[in-house]
């Protein structure tokens, strides 16, 4: 008994020790650190646009007290989209119940065909079809660096700390919105009503996890179509897969929106990532279900 309480209070001995360490390093440079940061952020879909993986969306409708009245459960096979399109999704299951073998064949015969008209207009005109493709992902790359620029611009970003996230050390930093910024893009505007904390590993400069609350109400469509009110949550957390890439983990949001004049949605949600792996052709369509 006294040897095994000798060892627990050495090894809490040692986790104080080494968070008083943690606390005496002093913390990176936040200009080089950013600039760093900024070279290695890529967006959700580039990052696994090379690899399959399993998605399961759980989605809740809530009352006016926040209670849970109706929940949705479906689980996802996610492939890499043909060249300029979505990603594929098949669903494989609705509520804990497999979805049938003949709907499951529909799907690929979707599937199928899309990929034969895809090679019958490569066949076609190879040159036009690869000339379309080049442009498509210019205009996202454009549409992405412009994005950057304005989550730079309409932020005034703080370093607050060193943190662990998931056994990893992580620089945490703080992003509140400029008075008077002036975004171009609509990411841009929209960010300007969200307060935002961030965690970013120390050792590979990428995103670990992030969290994001509206401070105000955020109107879509000239503030006709919807409205999403101040308090709205959304977080998620990365983790890095097979050592070498930071990919999607775990997405929560909540929150209610005004829809057209009178009609309030209230919901909550998770998506949850899992199974991935490198995508090939030869790569097999055949997931367990997550439980």
């Amino acid at each position: 008994m006294k040897g095994r309480i000798y060892a627990g209070a050495l090894a809490l001995g040692l986790v104080i020790a080494t968070s008083a360490l943690d606390a005496q390093r002093p913390l990176p440079d936040q200009e080089s650190f950013l600039k760093e940061t900024r070279e290695h952020l890529q967006t959700d879909r580039t990052l696994q646009s090379s690899y399959v993986y399993v998605e399961t969306r759980r989605e809740m409708k809530l009352d006016k007290a926040g209670r849970t009245t109706d929940e949705s459960i479906k689980v996802f096979e996610s492939y890499p989209g043909l060249p300029g399109q979505e990603r594929w999704e098949r669903l494989i299951s609705e509520n804990g119940r497999p979805v049938s073998k003949d709907a499951l064949a529909k799907q690929d015969r979707e599937r199928q065909k899309k990929a034969e008209e895809m090679v019958q207009r490569l066949a076609e005109n190879a040159t036009k079809e690869r000339a379309r493709q080049e442009r498509d992902y210019e205009k996202f790359r454009r549409e992405r660096d412009e994005m950057l620029n304005d989550i730079f611009a309409v932020f005034d970003i703080r370093m607050t700390g060193r943190e662990p996230v998931e056994g990893h050390d992580t620089i945490a930093f703080s992003l509140t919105p400029k008075p008077g910024a002036k975004p171009r893009t609509r990411e841009g505007e929209q960010a300007r009503h969200f307060g935002v904390h961030a965690w970013v590993s120390e050792d590979d400069h990428e995103l670990v996890k992030l969290e994001a609350e509206a401070i105000d109400n955020l109107s879509f469509g000239l503030g006709v179509l919807a409205k999403l009110h101040k308090g709205a949550r959304l977080s998620f957390l990365r983790r890095k897969v097979n050592g070498e890439v930071w990919l999607p983990a775990v997405v929560n949001y909540e929150g209610s929106a005004r829809v057209g004049l009178l009609f309030t949605l209230r919901r909550s949600g998770t998506s949850e990532f899992s199974g991935y792996r490198k995508y090939t052709v030869d790569t097999s369509s055949s997931f367990n279900t997550p439980q």
